[in-house]
């Protein structure tokens, strides 16, 4: 069946190597990255490797099981995905249910691996509100405004400022292209603002992270450390890089080296060059989603696959931005190279609905 598709659709071929090769790079630089760190914490280098290697396998699996479940049956599941996330959004907070890290409290540990309810947030999210504006109807706006705020509060509550916002702003998009009133929309932004400004003030963390933004060289050995160590990976990249095996910034200078900040590794062995190379993957595979919602045979398929394009814009642009000083750094990973399975297997199922979509545009 995929190889009829492939030779029908010269086009297809990108949505589903890209995410493998971004992946398999992935892969390379998340043992790069946490390799010493791993040796220390875990006597074995490959630690995180080996458990990278795992969601990725599990990431393959769930993107082809989606690329032959019909997309329409998503009206379906959509309820129990938006009440689960919910649920788990409310367990993570629990006291001794809720695993901490760095002072956020993100994460359920189910033993043998640890479940990010803010990951399926984001997929809840986009099957839930295309499900529901599936058919335009009038007087959802407050119901609208009730559903995000509330999923955005128990987001912030973790905290999770990052993915509050990639949550917020996926709504958004999702409101707006499906017809409703732009007027009421525009309704949203002063709160929102004022909401931000409000979070950022009344925690002392938020607000330094923030002024480190602003000025990053006014603390370098303390809340701005993390932002620098970034700066100095990217210098010492230069165009060409160090070369691979060479980066100094993975020997535990860099923080979230293999997380949020593994593009800085990436630039530092491979630079300028090596950092273009991987944007121009994530362009080709942005665009590709593009021309599917053009295409799109239906308002469902459409509003998923423009929830879809949102996710993956909106980590991928508000990760590079926090990696060159554009924006505060906010903790959201980069789709399918940071690790962590979660967000991962949440990619993954995306890229499958939307392999799923483009088999329906073709038939």
């Amino acid at each position: 069946m995929f190889k009829r598709i492939f030779i029908r659709n010269k086009f297809f071929l990108p949505l589903l190597t890209i995410p493998i090769i971004l992946s398999i790079i992935g892969l390379i630089f998340v043992f790069e990255a946490s390799s010493v760190r791993a040796a220390a914490d875990f006597g074995d280098s490959l630690h995180y490797l080996k458990l990278q290697a795992v969601w990725f396998i599990l990431g393959i699996v769930v993107m082809f099981i989606f690329s032959l479940f019909d997309y329409k049956k998503l009206y379906f599941i959509s309820f129990v995905s938006m009440a689960t996330t919910i649920i788990l959004l409310i367990i993570v907070l629990i006291p001794g249910l809720g695993r901490s890290v760095n002072g956020a409290t993100r994460w359920i540990d189910f033993g043998f691996f640890n479940v990010q309810p803010t990951e399926l947030a984001k997929f809840s999210i986009i099957i839930y509100l295309a499900s529901w504006f599936m058919r335009k109807e009038k007087r959802q706006f407050w119901s609208f405004i009730f559903l995000t705020g509330f999923l955005v509060f128990l987001i912030i509550l973790q905290p999770d400022m990052g993915t509050a916002i990639i949550v917020f702003s996926i709504a958004v998009i999702i409101y707006y292209l499906a017809g409703m009133n732009i007027l009421e929309l525009l309704l949203l932004f002063p709160p929102a603002v004022a909401a931000f400004y409000l979070l950022v003030k009344s925690s002392p963390y938020r607000f330094n992270r923030f002024m480190a933004y602003l000025n990053p060289q006014s603390d370098p050995q303390g809340i701005g450390y993390h932002i620098n160590q970034i700066f100095i990976s990217l210098t010492n990249g230069g165009l060409l890089g160090q070369g691979f095996g060479a980066s100094r910034q993975k020997y535990l200078f860099l923080p979230e080296a293999h997380t949020d900040s593994i593009f800085a590794i990436i630039s530092e062995e491979y630079g300028f060059i090596g950092g273009v190379i991987l944007i121009a993957l994530y362009l080709i595979l942005i665009y590709r989603i593009y021309h599917i919602i053009r295409l799109a045979p239906d308002r469902l398929s459409k509003l998923i696959a423009a929830g879809a394009f949102a996710f993956f814009n909106l980590q991928v642009v508000i990760n590079l931005a926090g990696m060159t000083g554009l924006f505060p750094l906010t903790g959201v990973p980069l789709p399918f190279v940071s690790y962590g399975g979660s967000n991962m297997l949440i990619s993954f199922a995306l890229i499958g609905i939307l392999l799923n979509i483009e088999k329906k545009v073709h038939v």
